[in-house]
This record gives C-alpha cells, structure tokens and sequence, in this order.
C-alpha cells in the first residue's frame, strides 16, 4: 500500500484547506440566514447577519494567507459565497423591507443590484492579476451590502418614523447607487498593503482600540456613516487622479512650449 506522505505535491495541493474554507462557509450561512429572516420581517437581524458576512469574509482570505493554505478552490468558493451574502442576500432584504411596494421599480432596482455584485465578482476574478491592488476597481461588494443593509439597520433599531414612500424611494436610491457603482471603474482603497504581521507603533493600536469604542458607542449609526463616506470616496479619489492627470499634461505642455 502506497504510503499517502509521499504522494506528488501537485496530488496533495488537491485538497480542499478546512480553515479558511471554514470562514466561508459561516460567511455563507450568514447570507443564507439574513434572506430567512427577512422572509420573516425580521429585518434587524437580517441586517447584522449580512454584517457579520462582512467580518467573516475579510477573514477567510487573511488565514489562508496567513497560514499557507491558499488555492484555487478557495477562490472559486469564495466568490460562490460572495454573490449569495453580498448580492443575492442584500438585494432581497432591501426589497422585502422598503421596495416591495413600489411594483416593478422595487424588483427592478433589486436586480440592478444582483446584477452589478455578479459583474462586480466576474471583473475581479478576471482582473485580478492586472488591477493595483492597492485600490479596487469598482464598489467591493462588502461595501455595497453595507450600504445597503446598514440603511436597514440604521431604521430598525432607531425605530425611526419615516414616510413610507420617502422610506422606499431612500432604498431605491441607495440600492440602485450601490449596484451601479460596483461597476464603474472608480478607485476605492483596498487596505491590502496593510499587513497584519507587520509591526506598528504603540499609537497605532490606540487607534484600533479607539475605533472600537467608537463603533460600539452606536454600531447601526457610525457603520451607516462609514460605508457612506466609503461609498463617495471613489469619487473624490477618482477627482483627485484627474486633477493630478491635467497638472502634469499642463506641465508637460509648458515644457514642450519653452
């Protein structure tokens, strides 16, 4: 009998890695959970769920990385995972607790949202090799989900009293907006360069620790905040390398001139 540790690596790397695949699987079940209760009208909850899928997803890529067990598998499953927590699931939740009323633009803007999260996950799987990977290329699909199932939070927990047709059309707007800007090219800062075994400053972890405190001062209100300043930051970057471009094309043409 053939004796499994001396198999050929390539036979060995075949495997599926159970930890950071483990993470996926919660992140998964998060999804899948945050749809069931919105079927329910428990909208709160759906939301978190949808939350905690961020967490778990940011998590899963980190330990592969972290402890050597990437692969292709793992990406593959990721992105299956992805399109179910972070396109399927939100787009659901924001239709069931704000668009439903509104007919077809309700649905409609619900699909425009699927749809930009599968362009958004198909775009990246392709481009991965080719995109800096300082900044992502489009709204990340967390980030999208965020906006989306923060807005219900933000509603359900502060029992906030708000007309039910400026209720729907704010949910049309910010699924619609987070749908399309997942497909545009506009620039959003990835956090990849940050390096979690890399050493920091003293000062820096006051900073964690403070914004940990500030998050669990109002969980539902500062994350809305957040994502929504993370939401606009692509136009101010994009802005921004516009700018710079036209300073050195006039700087270029000055110096062609003299």
């Amino acid at each position: 009998m053939a004796n499994p540790l001396n198999r050929d690596p390539e036979q060995r790397n075949r495997g599926i890695y159970l930890l950071p695949n483990a993470f996926t699987t919660a992140a998964l079940f998060a999804g899948f959970f945050a749809v069931v209760q919105a079927m329910g009208g428990k909208f709160e909850l759906a939301a978190i769920a949808i939350f905690v899928a961020m967490v778990l997803d940011g998590m899963d890529g980190r330990v592969a990385r972290l402890t050597n067990t990437t692969s292709a598998f793992g990406e593959q499953y990721d992105s299956l995972s992805d399109m179910t927590s972070f396109g399927v699931a939100p787009a659901l939740v924001a239709y069931q607790f704000a668009m439903i009323d509104l007919g077809r633009w309700g649905w409609l803007a619900a699909f425009v949202y699927v749809a930009g999260a599968a362009l958004r996950l198909a775009r990246f799987n392709t481009n991965i090799a080719v995109v800096d990977k300082r900044f992502f290329q489009g709204l990340p699909s967390p980030a999208a989900a965020a906006l989306v199932a923060g807005f219900v939070w933000l509603v359900q927990d502060n029992r906030l009293s708000i007309d039910p047709a400026v209720l729907s059309w704010t949910m049309f707007t910010l699924t619609l907006y987070a749908g399309i800007a997942m497909v545009t090219n506009l620039p959003f800062y990835s956090g990849k360069s940050f390096a979690l075994s890399r050493s920091v400053p003293f000062w820096a972890m006051l900073v964690v620790v403070g914004t940990f405190v500030f998050i669990s001062s109002d969980p539902p209100v500062v994350l809305f905040i957040l994502f929504i300043a993370y939401g606009l930051s692509g136009w101010v970057m994009w802005y921004l390398r516009a700018r710079k471009a036209r300073h050195l094309k006039a700087e270029a043409k000055t110096e062609a001139e003299s």
